[in-house]
């Protein structure tokens, strides 16, 4: 009998050990748990490393977000495996807070910390075979919709029924997407307008000249006048004409809402390294 090989990752240790338990008790589940994003993806490579992949990843939607504000610093349960810390999942769930280097808050990222969310698109991208689900206290159509383009199968909420949940699990293993049937309509809607969205931004962006784009490059790249003026071999003034236009042209107000704007076209930032190895190896 196939195993379903399950990562559960919730900075709520009750709730982690209970729902590891209740999934323990499946003959064809074994789990394993986390408790913050970079704990999870230690888990994951650990048992990518080893051969022994996960299917799962059960993600707590909020995950990590009590660190961001007040408060004193979350523990960050163990990966849980095998009543060690190898990272080979078992049917059963112990293991304690961790200090040094493996504790404290999760993650942040670009000023925020790093949350369930955060965690969902990097794992698509860093291991694209395992199938995400995630929990969540409350239904969130924006959320969600968030959750599913950044590559989550499934978002279910936490006072679900273990037979709900299972069946979720095993859906998604066969390439299904699972979401409330509340949600649908609040899911799709929000999908439909972020697309009308990215469709406007692409828009504006294509108004931009060549160089105009470059230099839009460089915003989000968090380049000031002057870096831009040194990397493109302009001066001071022209730079600032051109972030002038950018700014018209897409119709906004600030180096921030255009770089936003940009992201959501799918303008990346200019290759920072690349320079560096232009200009033999010596930075500017």
């Amino acid at each position: 009998m196939a195993r379903i090989r399950v990562l559960v990752v919730d900075d709520h240790r009750i709730f982690a050990e209970s729902l590891a338990a209740a999934l323990a008790a499946e003959q064809d589940v074994d789990v394993a748990a986390a408790g913050s994003g970079p704990a999870a993806l230690r888990c994951l490579e650990r048992a990518a490393a080893e051969g022994r992949r996960f299917d799962i990843l059960l993600v707590d939607a909020d995950l990590g977000t009590a660190a961001d504000g007040a408060g004193p610093p979350l523990p960050v349960p163990a990966e849980v495996a095998n009543g060690g810390a190898n990272g080979t999942p078992h049917n059963g769930i112990h293991g304690g807070p961790h200090s040094g280097p493996h504790g404290g808050p999760a993650r942040a990222v670009n000023g925020r910390v790093a949350d369930g969310i955060w965690l969902v698109g990097t794992v698509r991208s860093t291991q694209p075979g395992v199938r995400t689900v995630v929990l969540a206290e409350r239904d969130d159509p924006r959320r969600a919709a968030v959750a599913l383009q950044a590559g989550a199968s499934g978002w279910v909420a936490k006072d679900c029924s273990l037979v709900r949940l299972l069946a979720v699990i095993r859906g998604v293993l066969r390439e299904e997407t699972h979401l409330p049937p509340a949600l649908l309509t609040g899911v799709l809607r929000e999908l439909t307008a972020a697309r009308k969205h990215r469709t406007e931004s692409e828009r504006l962006v294509e108004s931009l000249t060549p160089r105009e784009r470059e230099v839009l490059r460089c915003m989000v790249a968090g380049l000031g006048r002057k870096a831009v003026a040194e990397r493109l071999f302009l001066s001071p003034h022209t730079v600032r004409t051109h972030m002038q236009n950018v700014l018209g042209k897409l119709g906004v107000h600030s180096t921030l809402a255009a770089v936003a704007l940009a992201r959501r076209a799918g303008v990346g930032p200019v290759d920072l390294a690349g320079e560096i190895v232009e200009r033999g190896g010596q930075l500017a």
